[in-house]
């Protein structure tokens, strides 16, 4: 499976029996599948279909649909509401009675007053409509199809972009991992100056309390479990980004993962070169996680 992207847009359309049609569908990013159908009334039908096909193809994006349909009225009937005409001679008598040597009122004076033609469609033969509702759920699928490549080809550019961020997180672990600051002769010479400047101050120091906290600075100073676990989480993305589908959650897990493991390591620095590295670290894992939020 491909990396795929929630962004796209996608266009299809047909004909039939004089009734054209376009479907449009348009993807942006969101935590869940929301979809979103705009269709004309009384395709009800056409729509339940749609929203199945579309939840069965996508997982994660929010996705507008939107069908533009055109029918000929070929089969338009022309009625006289005849309610309305009798108001409308009943109006005119009145008027006439009241004003002497008024003349009667014309057909298509009585015709052009509203409400008293009516334009009305036929009703559909029903293997007619049958098929019109066939090819408008075809037609979707063309276009539902369309709007999963354009995703898939975002996902591979995206993919790109992922993997270029992940090998600097892997060549900025490596320099922190070999930063002269991380040295047992650099710690040491950290703590001899650290303790040396207690000494001058003149106080009394407990030799053993003074071990301990030695020690205890020693360990807060190591940076060994967090360069691992980053190490370790890029194997882990590299391998979900691989595997392609909706691993979009996943990732995103990673990346605060990566934050977390970032943060602490400028935590625990205790030299200006490491502290620079894990800044450097901070920013590309932000890089990271925007580029994530894209993914499905």
């Amino acid at each position: 499976m491909v990396l795929a992207s929630m962004t796209g847009f996608a266009r299809a359309a047909g004909g039939l029996d004089g009734a054209r049609w376009t479907w449009e569908l348009r993807s942006v990013n969101a935590k869940g599948l929301d979809l979103r159908f705009r269709l004309p009334q009384g395709y009800e039908g056409v729509e339940q279909a749609a929203r199945g096909e579309a939840a069965a193809r996508l997982k994660r994006g929010a996705v507008q649909a939107s069908l533009t349909l055109d029918r000929a009225m070929t089969k338009a009937e022309v009625r006289i509401n005849e309610d309305a005409l009798q108001a409308v001679l009943a109006a005119a008598a009145a008027v006439a009675a009241r004003v002497p040597g008024a003349a009667p009122p014309t057909v298509d004076g009585l015709l052009a007053q509203r409400g008293v033609v009516e334009f009305v469609e036929a009703g559909d033969d029903p293997d007619q409509r049958a098929r019109l509702e066939a090819a408008l759920i075809e037609d979707f699928r063309v276009a539902l199809e369309a709007l999963a490549q354009a995703r898939a080809g975002e996902g591979a550019a995206l993919a790109a972009t992922l993997d270029q961020r992940l090998t600097t997180i892997a060549e900025l672990t490596m320099r922190a991992d070999a930063c002269p600051a991380r040295t047992p002769e650099a710690v040491r010479r950290k703590l001899a100056e650290q303790v040396a400047a207690l000494v001058g101050t003149g106080a009394t120091l407990d030799p053993d309390r003074l071990h301990q906290e030695a020690v205890l600075l020693a360990t807060r100073a190591d940076v060994r479990e967090e360069l691992d676990r980053l190490a370790a989480h890029v194997e882990a993305a590299r391998a979900l980004i691989a595997e392609g589908g909706a691993v979009g959650r996943r990732l995103d897990f990673l990346a605060q993962e990566f934050s977390r493991e970032a943060n602490t390591l400028c935590a625990k620095s205790n030299d200006r070169s490491l502290t620079a590295i894990g800044l450097e670290l901070k920013a590309v894992v932000e890089q990271f996680r925007e580029q994530v939020q894209n993914v499905e």
